[in-house]
């Protein structure tokens, strides 16, 4: 495993991550595990169906260690090796799986990025095609951290754009989870995220947030996916989502950084910002 962990020199350190980048998070688990291995991982061994904030939190934390934990990424990637290498059985056609997969492992890692990209250019700002190609090849640095192999990540910006559609045209697909997963996101049977939320106020909110969740799940699915999901997308939800988005994205700069990034994404990138101006 080659220890490169990020620091304040990188792009990724400078942009920080904020806290509406939980909009994405049902795209990035969707496409994840609409991946045969991933979904029968998570079909066996994921707790999500019953604590899904816990399940949630746990997984933020661990990104967040990986991207902005400096030296700590190192133990967070080989927690994540070890934990994973019991995760194992028989997949939805019968074959047995293994969550190290090559391919699998790599997927999850590169198709956060895929999603982290849409992100940005939706709800924060457009990024330059140079801005892509660094945020990329930081990436591919924290993939060999987590023990991806180089084979396993293209090279390029536009040879991650060739991987995502063809991951999206010849292995992904529906499955039990992808469907477990779509349906959590109506709320429908999901608690308050927190015990400081009164029952009734999750009540009244629930509403719009379903609303708000897929459209942001389903409405940034790359298009052939959503049709093999069988999602309907009307343009009518694609103006709705892209009212949010720019609202979102005039809002966000006035919010203290102290509260719209998280606390290690915000420390990592006031040690950026101090960095840039030695």
């Amino acid at each position: 495993m080659r220890e490169a962990p990020l620091g304040p020199d990188s792009l990724t350190w400078r942009l920080g991550l904020p806290r509406t980048a939980l909009l994405l998070a049902g795209r990035a688990l969707t496409m994840q595990t609409a991946h045969p291995t991933i979904g029968a991982g998570v079909r066996d061994f994921s707790d999500f169906r019953t604590d899904p904030w816990g399940r949630l939190d746990r997984t933020v934390a661990s990104l967040l260690t990986q991207l902005f934990g400096g030296r700590r990424s190192i133990d967070e990637a080989r927690r994540l090796r070890e934990m994973h290498k019991t995760i194992t059985g028989t997949g939805f056609d019968g074959e047995r799986y293994s969550a190290l997969n090559p391919e699998a492992w790599a997927w999850v890692h590169l198709s956060n990025f895929d999603s982290g990209a849409v992100f940005l250019d939706l709800f924060v700002r457009a990024l330059t095609r140079p801005e892509r190609e660094r945020l990329y090849a930081e990436y591919r640095q924290v993939g060999g951290l987590l023990g991806v192999r180089d084979q396993d990540m293209p090279p390029d910006l536009a040879g991650l754009h060739a991987y995502v559609d063809d991951m999206v045209e010849h292995r992904l697909d529906a499955n039990a989870t992808t469907r477990d997963l779509l349906e959590s996101l109506t709320l429908r049977d999901v608690p308050p995220p927190s015990r400081l939320v009164p029952k009734p106020v999750w009540a009244a909110v629930r509403p719009a947030g379903r609303h708000l969740l897929r459209d942001a799940t389903v409405g940034t699915l790359p298009p052939r996916l959503r049709e093999k999901l069988d999602l309907d997308w009307t343009p009518e939800q694609e103006r709705r989502l892209r009212r949010v988005a720019t609202a979102i994205r005039r809002i966000s700069p006035a919010v203290p950084p102290r509260i719209m990034h998280y606390p290690l994404a915000y420390q990592a990138r006031k040690a950026a910002l101090a960095a840039g101006q030695r």
